[in-house]
């Protein structure tokens, strides 16, 4: 039985452990040990003597939960111990839902702002609106307090069928609007965006690979084929992965039967092979997949599979390099070990795991590394030795050693992200002026503006606006830097403009018009647009 008494932190106390909690999982070098069970007894007897004779109690459940800690770390850098309380908030995001109320929500001046009532979601049913403002929650005030998201995910998420009342302020209404709100499933979306970005050609953003990523994909393939889909970029930019099992299945949608998409092997995991079947929804047509630095793990493993199967084009950057594979052990006290078991490999037979032998901290650096060696500027300063070389289906060279390494190099243009944008963002600014500019503005812009098309087309962020902005963020602690802003004009203009269409509609219209100034998907269009790229890649389209 497990001992609740005080907690004493020692550095002499925690390094016993580690070194001892070790054993249970490396093995020790040298014919002297023979007992399987002599880390575990070992271990044990460690906790033993301290609890007979260390000088003060102890919580033994805590010193064991970091002796655990600690030798994960002593792994990779992907082994990992979620203790009971966060396993379902580490799942949350990959399964799909939570239970909720089902609205999107932003804070601005202490204020809860409702952007959007979730389609079909409990609150979208009761008639709450964009720009509703949450003022009491179960009788509390929560305005002018110094709220933060967690405040509020845990004021209003909770089990299904369980209810909360909250008052909402709605412009041009005296009084206060009381609704109980019956919470329920919400869905997680993992595509941020499906729109025809040029006639004939397609674009999905998908941010990660979770259980309803697949369905979501079917709707938006099936939504784009019927507008004339001939096309498609698929961007995984920063998507760090999710599910295998989903990246599989996506990949199967682009290949025809029978091709190896992905193996997987470690030590003490036998080689399996994992092909595409008969079924897909895009099986002809140009494909381009978009990977920048940190796309990783799920994103690797589809567009390695396109790569190596000459199906489609890599555009963007060279990938993060997480290619170990993780499977959730349960504790005896519900808490959960992520133990690596195994490693991913392409069809061509690279690795995609980039190297960790220097260290956790060296391994997440990685960025900072590649910065300084000039790689996200010149594709040549990436150097591969010839033994990291392996071939595609149609006997172009590819790389392992780490990460994806794209066919179209697009170097990362660091210009518009000045001190003065840095700024605005770090302040939240940006967000904050279009959310009171909506709330001020909504009726005079859907009056203006009736349709995405018709925004599109006519609104500009003109002097008047601009010198507005200036001034509310003054106010905010930011003043106008004349070199910064004329570096990050575009970009300022673009995301004031696309937020403002957001929070009209929907994600789809915020994509639609920042990606017309985002140079990287300008570049992957011209991609697709190239005939004579595809013809001399020998790529299927």
């Amino acid at each position: 039985m497990l001992n609740t008494r005080k907690n004493i932190t020692m550095p002499e106390l925690k390094h016993l452990l580690v070194l001892t909690f070790c054993s249970i999982f490396i093995m020790q070098a040298g014919a002297q040990r023979t007992d399987p069970n002599a880390g575990i007894k070992k271990f044990d007897a460690a906790m033993q003597m301290i609890n007979y004779a260390y000088v003060d109690t102890v919580n033994e459940s805590v010193l064991v939960e970091k002796a655990i800690i600690e030798t994960l770390k002593e792994l990779d850098p992907h082994s990992m111990y979620i203790s009971k309380k966060d396993v379902q908030k580490a799942n949350e995001p990959l399964e799909g839902n939570f239970d909720g109320i089902g609205v999107q929500f932003e804070i601005l001046k202490d204020t809860i702002n409702v952007v959007h009532a979730i389609a079909g979601g409990p609150s979208e049913k009761l008639g709450i609106m964009s720009g509703d403002k949450i003022i009491k929650i179960e009788g509390e005030v929560v305005v002018n307090k110094k709220i933060s998201n967690q405040f509020v995910l845990d004021h209003l998420r909770g089990k299904r069928g369980t209810k909360v009342t909250v008052s909402i302020y709605r412009k041009g209404k005296k009084d206060l609007i009381d609704f109980t709100i019956t919470r329920d499933k919400i869905p997680i979306t993992s595509i941020d965006a499906a729109y025809m970005i040029k006639p004939g050609i397609g674009y999905i953003n998908l941010n990660k690979f979770a259980q309803t990523s697949m369905q979501e994909f079917y709707e938006a393939i099936t939504r784009l084929k019927q507008q004339g889909l001939k096309s498609l970029i698929l961007d995984l930019r920063n998507n760090t992965g999710g599910y295998m099992g989903t990246a599989i299945e996506l990949s199967d949608e682009f290949l025809g039967p029978s091709k190896l998409i992905v193996y997987t092997k470690g030590v003490r995991s036998p080689r399996e092979d994992f092909y595409s079947t008969a079924r897909g929804q895009f099986e002809q047509g140009k494909l381009v997949i978009m990977i920048n630095e940190n796309s990783a793990s799920a994103s690797e493993i589809v567009s390695g599979a396109i790569q190596d199967l000459d199906r489609g084009i890599i555009v963007g950057r060279r990938s993060f390099g997480k290619g170990l594979v993780q499977r959730p052990f349960q504790l005896p006290d519900s808490s959960q070990i992520r133990l690596t078991t195994a490693r991913y490999y392409n069809p061509s037979g690279k690795c995609i795991q980039k190297s960790y032998k220097d260290g956790v901290d060296k391994y997440y650096d990685d960025f900072s590394t590649r910065v300084k060696h000039g790689e996200l500027i010149h594709s040549d300063s990436i150097k591969f030795p010839d033994s990291l070389k392996y071939y595609t289906t149609g006997k172009r060279v590819v790389y392992g050693g780490g990460g994806i390494m794209p066919d179209v190099f697009i170097p990362w243009d660091s210009t518009p992200f000045s001190d003065y944008y840095l700024d605005l963002r770090r302040k939240n600014v940006i967000n904050s002026y279009v959310g009171n500019y909506v709330d001020k503005s909504r009726n005079t812009l859907k009056t203006n503006y009736p349709d995405f098309p018709t925004f599109n087309t006519k609104f500009v962020c003109d002097d008047a606006l601009m010198t507005d902005f200036f001034e509310y963020a003054k106010k905010e602690g930011v003043k106008k830097n004349d070199t910064g802003y004329i570096a990050s004009e575009q970009l300022i203009k673009s995301q004031i403009k696309g937020l403002i269409a957001q929070k009209l509609w929907d994600m789809n219209e915020l994509f639609d018009i920042i990606n017309q100034y985002d140079n990287e998907v300008l570049k992957a269009v011209e991609v697709v647009e190239d005939d004579e790229l595809f013809q001399k890649l020998n790529i299927a389209r």
